[in-house]
């Protein structure tokens, strides 16, 4: 099966400066979600931002839907990657309607007219979210919780192959979080999109990733599954941990993530 994503000995950080994290290497396919895991000021959101050429890399690969990324041009980026972040946007007298709808204009032309299919897949990401009674409301006078559903909307109906998800449950209450993340998992079964995602709150990594990458001392530390990464050792490594406190917090990690697991999939 071909990657959706693929990158390749890439190092990410600030133009002249030293690379934040170095020598990053894994591959996504359809269907399936990686989790970025680490410590605040690991490296994750640089790596996200990297891949969405929101910065330039330092060095090394990276490969959309088999083609590098410096042959697609915007319009073509656009259409193959879409991006969720936790910074507030501050569209100026914009609907949540009118907020998912630019997730459209890489497919309508410099006019930005919506046309009939534009419109459908609006409808489809608001009612997949579970946003269609706050659809005409002001999008700066909604909530955190329901601000981040429209920008997830938003990304879905953009109807990429990979979607790119920065801590998408920070600052949520639990029912948001669970709601969000169930969202994701519905999309990758049903639609079989990629999904990168960036996340803090451990205990909801075994509900989601096929794929775990630990960021660790500006490299990648360990890539694995949830049960292969989230062990004690590997978490007194990457977070910093008194020796034999790790044991503690996977016991209980993995307990609740069990309980977690089986809300988000009954959603």
């Amino acid at each position: 099966m071909d990657n959706v994503l693929s990158t390749l000995a890439l190092d990410v950080g600030y133009a002249k400066g030293k690379p934040v994290v170095n020598k990053v290497s894994f591959d996504v396919k359809k269907g399936e979600i990686i989790a970025l895991i680490g410590g605040n000021g690991a490296g994750k959101s640089t790596i996200l931002k990297t891949i969405t050429r929101q910065l330039e890399k330092l060095s090394g690969e990276i490969s959309i839907c088999s083609m590098k990324d410096m042959e697609l041009d915007e319009e073509s980026m656009a259409k193959k990657v879409s991006m969720v972040t936790t910074e507030r946007i501050h569209p100026e007298l914009m609907s949540c309607y009118e907020v998912v709808a630019t997730g459209r204009y890489p497919y309508t032309g410099r006019l930005g007219i919506l046309g009939e299919e534009d419109e459908s897949a609006i409808e489809e990401a608001i009612q997949m979210v579970g946003a269609k009674e706050i659809s005409g409301e002001d999008f700066s006078k909604v909530s955190d919780g329901q601000r981040q559903r429209i920008m997830l909307a938003r990304a879905i109906c953009q109807d990429t192959d990979l979607l790119i998800l920065d801590e998408p449950t920070s600052f949520l209450d639990v029912q948001y979080k669970l709601d969000i993340l169930s969202v994701i998992r519905k999309l990758v079964k049903e639609k079989e999109k990629a999904v990168v995602m960036s996340i803090h709150e451990l205990e909801f990594v075994p509900a989601m990733a096929d794929l775990v990458i630990g960021i660790y001392n500006n490299a990648v530390y360990q890539v694995g599954t949830p049960k292969e990464i989230l062990t004690g050792e590997n978490l007194e490594v990457m977070y910093g941990m008194e020796n034999g406190s790790g044991n503690v917090m996977a016991e209980g990690l993995w307990n609740y993530a069990n309980s977690l697991e089986r809300l988000i999939c009954q959603k």
